[in-house]
């Protein structure tokens, strides 16, 4: 991979964003992540690379999927992996809330965890704990390593939880212990990612969630100098044998970084839609205009870019909806 990668994937996920903040505050995800989808589906005809998606859009959502397989980009090197949610948040966006993204991320051939489309347990933290936090560790042992690392009382960490039943227990756990609870309602990615950046506030993310978004926040990670560990949580027969195709004997194996995403570097790009802590959203202006926001990080040389362009946009018939 080069550096001229990393800019051009920037161009895929401002697309997407652009495509799908037409549908705010609509109701109709499967609609907004159509959009996203087509519009990302279509700039990466122009990437200059050999891309295999490995992970492509979430089969929970039942959208249109940039499928696993999928061949991506206009020449035959760079050879790379892709792993992409081309509207991460789909129920933020129908929703109007905040924190949608489209996203992706893309190592060397082989490095990338093809994970499949199951729940997973994930803890991420950012550079100041790296290798110094495990997800076997009891919550009140992490968070007391926390407040030593990030220079903190334990009553001022923050903790970044999915608000799901399933994560009461956790939830309960971290506010007996004294810390702070962030609940958000959908956005894995972004959530993990906020552990790396001092201007968040966010020392920790916890909880289960989608697998494929668990690979794409460690490659951001990995680029930030962040960790996530990891576990994959099949719910039958069959994703248990998904796992061992994989390459996993043991599908309850703690996956490390290099586990998920291997080698020294990796890309990532994500351009907001709705406003969040990361990123500002789309926003649409007079005479077919827009503005973005996006961030692209490469781990290879540790460069993080924050990108502000604003977009001629085609002169075409306003969306209406039926």
């Amino acid at each position: 991979m080069d550096r001229e990668l990393a800019m051009e994937v920037v161009r895929v996920t401002e697309a997407a964003a652009l495509a799908c903040g037409r549908w705010l505050g609509r109701g109709k995800k499967i609609e907004a992540d159509e959009a996203a989808t087509s519009a990302m589906r279509a700039m990466f005809d122009s990437v200059n690379m050999n891309g295999t998606v490995v992970i492509g859009e979430g089969e929970m959502d039942e959208a249109p999927m940039l499928y696993i397989g999928e061949k991506l980009g206009c020449t035959q090197t760079p050879e790379v992996d892709v792993a992409v949610d081309p509207l991460e948040g789909t129920n933020l966006v129908a929703k109007g809330y905040g924190n949608a993204m489209a996203v992706l991320a893309i190592s060397d051939r082989g490095n990338m965890l093809h994970a499949p489309d199951m729940y997973m347990e994930k803890i991420a933290v950012g550079p100041r704990a790296a290798g110094k936090i495990h997800i076997d560790d009891p919550l009140e042992y992490t968070l007391k390593t926390l407040a030593v690392v990030n220079q903190k009382n334990i009553s001022d960490l923050t903790v970044m939880i999915l608000e799901r039943e399933r994560h009461n227990h956790i939830i309960e756990a971290v506010r007996n212990a004294g810390a702070r609870v962030r609940l958000f309602g959908d956005g894995d990615v972004s959530a993990a990612i906020n552990t790396a950046l001092d201007e968040t506030g966010i020392d920790l993310y916890v909880g289960t969630g989608g697998a494929p978004e668990g690979v794409i926040a460690a490659a951001a990670l990995k680029c930030l100098g962040g960790e996530m560990q990891a576990r994959l949580v099949p719910e039958d027969d069959e994703e248990v044998k998904r796992c061992k195709e994989m390459g996993l004997s043991d599908p309850r194996q703690v996956l490390y970084m290099d586990d998920l995403v291997k080698g020294d570097d990796a890309i990532f790009a994500a351009t907001g839609v709705t406003d969040g802590e990361l990123l500002r959203g789309v926003r649409y202006l007079s005479n077919d205009r827009a503005e973005t926001e996006s961030i692209v990080m490469r781990a290879k040389t540790g460069t993080t870019r924050f990108i502000k362009a604003t977009h001629n946009l085609p002169n075409k018939p306003h969306l209406v909806m039926k």
